[in-house]
């Protein structure tokens, strides 16, 4: 039996792009139950402006702003009960951040909350329902890359054990502005991961990952396998931008980070010794929606 019906919206200001998704949320007998009513993505990659010059230019805050105010007007047309708005890596470091978000809270009425790596590694993993990919005697390796930053989390016995975020983003490598040591501490951190945990897999989340789940024909929940990424990574590294586009089909805000977030893929399974990536394809938005309804706003 359905109770208490509630429509919960959730928006992620990533550094690649914006996104909103809307969702029905029922309670069918004792458990929720959610149903995509929309979802939209925005590529204004605000990354560009903040790891060239440290701030959010005119252009992009225009841009979000109109985004924004879309966003709201879409929220008031679904009837939406409850919403959240977080901003990620970008904006975290944009010299500017603060003064973005009162002028987007003027223009649109909507109220941006400003996350740290470990926060959104978090809402990350409640995005969940694994129980459908994993083994529960086993552990596993969460891994979302973002723009700005890919975010770690170690799974074991169906619980997070461990987070850590890296400034190690597609966007951010593109702009030639990953810190010189942050490379080694990526490598490190798995290298200890593997040590003590000894992951069957890594469980991957983005928009990157989903679309080379997707360019290899993956079927729902059948696995990426390492050798195939390797493959991949490869052939895509010997096509120019363009041809990536024209060759197989991929949209132009794709085209370019593809190639690095294969490369952070790759890193990571090598270092961690794993064999296969399962794509359960949900991210930030998805968690922070069951944040909000696990939190009383959907109850």
């Amino acid at each position: 039996m359905i109770q208490n019906p509630k429509t919960l919206a959730s928006i992620d200001i990533g550094t690649n792009a914006v996104r909103l998704l809307i969702k029905y949320a029922d309670l069918l007998d004792t458990l929720p139950d959610y149903k995509k009513a929309a979802y939209i993505r925005v590529p204004i990659r605000l990354g560009e402006d903040v790891f060239s010059k440290g701030v959010v230019g005119g252009t992009k805050k225009k841009l979000l702003a109109e985004a924004m105010q879309g966003f709201s007007h879409l929220m008031a047309a679904y009837k939406v009960d409850a919403f959240r708005a977080c901003a990620t890596s970008a904006m975290r470091e944009a010299e500017n951040g603060k003064e973005i978000i009162q002028y987007i809270r003027k223009t649109s009425g909507i109220k941006i909350d400003i996350i740290t790596g470990t926060e959104e590694a978090g809402l990350i993993f409640k995005a969940g329902e694994f129980e459908t990919f994993i083994d529960r005697d086993k552990n596993y390796v969460y891994m979302d890359v973002g723009g700005g930053s890919t975010e770690i989390i170690v799974y074991s016995d169906h619980k997070a054990v461990s987070s850590c975020s890296f400034r190690l983003g597609t966007v951010r490598i593109l702009s030639n502005a990953v810190g010189k040591k942050e490379p080694a501490r990526f490598a490190e951190h798995l290298a200890e991961v593997r040590e003590k945990y000894r992951p069957a897999a890594i469980i991957g989340s983005g928009g990157n990952i989903n679309k080379i789940s997707k360019l290899l024909r993956k079927k729902t929940g059948e696995p990426v396998r390492t050798p195939e990424l390797r493959q991949l990574y490869d052939q895509l590294s010997a096509l120019s931008f363009t041809e990536r586009i024209e060759d197989l089909g991929l949209n132009s805000y794709r085209a370019d980070v593809i190639v690095p977030a294969l490369q952070l893929f790759l890193t990571a399974a090598t270092t961690c010794g794993v064999e296969e990536i399962i794509v359960p394809k949900v991210g930030l938005v998805d968690g922070i929606i069951r944040s909000l309804y696990e939190n009383g706003n959907g109850k």
